[in-house]
């Protein structure tokens, strides 16, 4: 056992006796299994084997695919590929498999997967001891077994459980063997040979903290727990500076190690400031760390760290997703990726066991259809079998950014059964994975995108494509400004696209309101992107009885110094149907502009507005959409579509719609709308037009902004923006069109 040293400390009588207590205790703790999985829990789920259904078949399932590997031999290959490439593919598996075999051991008591698990477990002792740096040269910290850091420690994490599980089974011989040329070498080379990589407030850093501490568990190693909780104390990095990643090496005063990943990233509502992509990665390492710490050295109470961080963020997560379980793709983020991943079947069963029990997050862990082969699994296999589950519902949700909440944030509206979704981000830049997209948004029709957010350039794990990483399109595309549903000036990136800068600013929450059935409402301020432009933007959804479905209202209200050119794109999703302007389509493309993105941009037609209002609308899966914009006599209206200067075909050919604007102030007003169906079996098409007859600007000042909506059949609706107070008790009066409008608080709409 491991004590820290406590230094000119006069032990008294109860002091003795609760060190003694405490010592007895870590004794006994230490026993193993003790890091995921536990002697007593063990024993409980050896007693309900036969009787839980859904933890029965992932046991079934489970040892299906354990025995197909057992069959097929273990095999070591001496990296030499990037993601996607059989060397990457096959160490990865290894740790995968060895996890599960090690469980299945605790679980069903044959020697088969103990033995599995050593023979694999020597193999890589033998292999390690000289094994160099990867070949492959492209990261920024490279590992050994595979191309990255943060792969090596990903294997470690696992390895680790495996390791616990069959721990009892090997001789002393063979764990001094282990420990010493495998384990805690490994733990040294991610740690103090990668400094830059393990002593980051990052993802990479979380994944190399838990690698270290949990081994340092295993072997009850305190040097190594201290590691992973608070970093390397002198890692001999200069202050200041970028790694090629795009992540701060080191700054004055910055913490490390685990509680600084725990600190930092999330806000005290669960959001993770990388995105929720990023966040279902690191929930993984959060959890099952935090839970080994749980299940061996609870005095630390890391589980319930910040306010229990970690549990408030597997909701904010799952609250992060659309109507079929995809994640919205903030930031760096692949789309499809969902709560079906495995992440988040250890964050749904973690959050069940060690959270309030929600009886909603079992319907997830349905949907799932598969559990931990732990105590926590259990549990919730139990729960289900025993009829506690019910759905999950989600609300609209206003989530916080930044290690205070004050650093912007993310809302998402929901209309009905998300008939309706509006996802608004007013965030901090979200560290290296950040995109420079103040105050955007995109919009979803239950599982459906709208208007579109890109996501990432990456073809993650297919090797033809880069090796399976980022793409350089990432960089000169996906994360620039005019990729995303937001205010691009004079061609420009916000903040100049310097993330040194970037990542000292956040947009401001002007106000966000949910309590209405018919109207939800948030608005957020930036003042920073552009230096002498300040970004008001409003965003509502509203149902009105006049509308067959809600509609989205979009105010952008624009206030510089001096004259530019803005551009203001939307990034539909479907098939032109038409519009009530005049286009003209070149013969020979060419790209937009020659950098921030513009570059890969292809023109495909332009026009002028021919009326105050520019309708826009397009059919995709089945439902029509239309976007009614107020126009001005100057605008150019832009058609669009990504592509230009990209020969590998690298990005997606989406298609988009650009509203131009030169001006010094300036307001764009937009409603989307989504209505009717068409059904290519039946050939039908109904209700294919706008419902919308005019859109107006009827007041705009510095104190108020007021948008007047005119359906088909003659009926108005306003809606009121105050611009300068968004107190909830802030009495207003204004006269539209000769009538005396009064109201409390920030915004009003009927």
């Amino acid at each position: 056992m491991y004590v820290k040293k406590i230094t000119k400390l006069v032990l008294t009588p109860l002091v003795l006796i609760i060190t003694t207590f405490t010592a007895s205790f870590v004794v006994q703790a230490q026993e193993h299994p003790n890091l995921i999985l536990t002697k007593d829990g063990v024993e409980k789920i050896r007693d309900n084997l036969g009787k839980v259904p859904l933890f029965d078949a992932t046991v079934s399932r489970v040892k299906q695919t354990v025995d197909k590997e057992i069959a097929a031999g273990i095999d070591t290959p001496i990296p030499k590929d990037f993601s996607g490439g059989y060397t990457h593919y096959r160490h990865k598996q290894n740790f995968i498999i060895a996890q599960k075999a090690g469980v299945l051991y605790q679980i069903l008591e044959d020697d088969k997967y103990a033995i599995y698990v050593r023979d694999m477990l020597l193999q890589y002792e033998a292999m390690y001891k000289n094994l160099p740096l990867h070949p492959q040269e492209r990261s920024y910290a490279r590992g050994k077994l595979f191309w990255q850091s943060l792969n090596d420690s990903n294997w470690l994490v696992y390895m680790s459980q495996a390791y616990d599980t069959v721990y009892n089974f090997l001789t002393e011989e063979q764990r001094e063997k282990l420990e010493n040329n495998l384990f805690r070498p490994f733990a040294d080379f991610i740690s103090l040979e990668n400094p830059a990589f393990y002593n980051r407030v990052h993802n990479h850093s979380t994944w190399g903290n838990a690698a270290v501490g949990m081994i340092g568990l295993v072997m009850d190693d305190e040097a190594l727990i201290q590691r992973a909780l608070y970093g390397i104390e002198d890692d001999g990095l200069p202050i200041g500076g970028i790694d090629n990643d795009g992540g701060t090496i080191k700054v004055e005063g910055q913490k490390k190690g685990f509680y600084a990943n725990l600190d930092d990233p999330f806000s005290p509502d669960g959001y993770y400031t990388e995105g929720p992509y990023y966040q279902r990665y690191a929930m993984y390492p959060f959890l099952i760390f935090a839970l080994a710490m749980e299940n061996v050295r609870p005095d630390l109470k890391v589980l319930q760290h910040k306010d229990n961080v970690l549990l408030k963020g597997v909701n904010a997560l799952l609250n992060l997703s659309d109507a079929d379980g995809e994640f919205f793709p903030l930031n760096d983020g692949q789309k499809g990726m969902s709560y079906y991943t495995a992440s988040l079947v250890t964050a749904v069963d973690i959050a069940y066991h060690y959270g309030d029990q929600n009886p909603q997050l079992l319907s997830i862990a349905e949907k799932q259809n598969e559990v931990l082969l732990d105590e926590a699994g259990l549990d919730v296999a139990i729960a289900i079998r025993d009829g506690k589950a019910k759905l999950f519902t989600k609300s609209s949700i206003n989530l916080t950014d930044g290690i205070d909440g004050k650093q912007g944030g993310v809302a998402v509206l929901r209309y009905g059964n998300e008939d309706l979704t509006l996802v608004f981000k007013y965030a901090a830049q979200g560290l290296s994975h950040g995109h420079y997209d103040k105050l955007s948004y995109s919009l979803y029709e239950k599982g459906d995108e709208v208007i579109q957010d890109y996501g990432l350039s990456r073809f993650v794990n297919i090797g033809q494509k880069g090796g399976g990483n980022y793409l350089k399109e990432n960089k000169t595309w996906a994360k620039t400004t005019i990729a995303h549903n937001t205010l691009a000036q004079d061609g420009e990136m916000h903040f100049g696209g310097n993330y040194k800068t970037a990542s000292t600013e956040h947009s401001d929450l002007y106000f966000y309101d949910d309590t209405k059935d018919n109207v939800q409402v948030v608005s957020a301020t930036e003042v920073n992107a552009y230096p002498g432009t300040k970004m008001h933007r409003t965003m509502a959804l509203i149902k009105d009885d006049n509308f067959e479905k809600a509609f989205m209202l979009d105010i952008m209200k624009v206030k510089s110094d001096e004259e530019h050119e803005y551009d203001f794109p939307f990034y539909y999703m479907g098939q032109v149907i038409n519009g009530n302007f005049k286009w003209e389509s070149p013969t020979d493309l060419e790209p937009l502009g020659d950098k921030n993105g513009y570059q890969h941009l292809y023109l495909e037609g332009k026009g002028k507005p021919a009326t105050n209002n520019t309708k826009f609308s397009w059919l995709g899966n089945g439902k029509f959409y239309t976007l009614t914009s107020v126009a001005e006599e100057s605008d150019e209206l832009l058609l669009t579509r990504i592509g230009a200067n990209d020969p590998e075909f690298n990005l997606r050919r989406d298609a988009g719609f650009m509203v131009r604007r030169e001006a010094e102030d300036t307001t764009f007003v937009s409603v989307v709308e989504t209505h009717g169906s068409y059904s290519p079996v039946s050939e039908a098409s109904l209700n294919s037009n706008s419902n919308i007859a005019n859109l107006e600007i009827v007041e705009d000042n510095n104190d108020y902004t007021a948008v007047s909506i005119t359906d088909v059949k003659g009926s108005k609706q306003l809606f009121i923006i105050a611009n300068k107070d968004a107190s909830v008790s802030a009495k207003h009066s204004l006269t539209i069109d000769n009538k005396k409008v009064s109201w409390v608080g920030p915004y009003y709409y009927k």
